[in-house]
């Protein structure tokens, strides 16, 4: 079984490593940060801080788009959007990885204490129980303090989380 982390979808064009993992991964990721993509692709605001980097992610949130809107893909998407917290299929995204697309849902259960992509984060992983993967240093904080029950991991640490549900599946 692959290892499952819940995620949002910019992550796979910010960090590349995530779509060549050495073992087989599943990304979770909430629908409405698909629609981020078309928000981050159209704004002028810039998505890195370095003007080079910002171009590469820039190119990568459009081949993401474009990825997501070839035919087969856009189809599996579909499907689960008419029921709440439905998954689509599995979207292959290399060799190893995938994407599953998840209809989730804010239901403000955590209050101002995060955004509405957050929470849907949140609720993905308590509901699929599987951790959150994030580069979001503010929000690991906030899931620390606020002690909301998920397991949360920094994208640094991608390689330590693929390893640790390998030696705990082990044991």
């Amino acid at each position: 079984m692959p290892r499952q982390f819940v995620t949002e979808a910019v992550m796979m064009a910010i960090y590349g490593q995530l779509l060549v993992p050495r073992s087989p991964v599943e990304y979770i990721v909430p629908y409405t940060t698909i629609m981020e993509l078309y928000e981050l692709r159209d704004s002028d605001e810039p998505v890195m801080s370095q003007a080079n980097d910002d171009q590469h992610v820039r190119l990568r949130i459009r081949e993401l788009i474009n990825y997501f809107e070839e035919p087969l893909n856009a189809k599996k998407i579909n499907r689960c959007l008419n029921i709440p917290w439905a998954k689509s299929s599995g979207i292959l995204l290399g060799g190893h990885a995938q994407i599953t697309i998840i209809n989730s849902i804010d239901n403000a259960s955590y209050g101002e204490a995060f955004d509405p992509i957050e929470t849907e984060l949140l609720l993905a992983s308590q509901r699929e129980k599987v951790p959150i993967l994030t580069d979001q240093f503010e929000l690991i904080q906030r899931i620390i303090e606020g002690g909301v029950p998920v397991q949360v991991y920094d994208i640094d640490d991608f390689e330590f989380a693929m390893e640790e549900e390998t030696f705990r599946s082990s044991h």
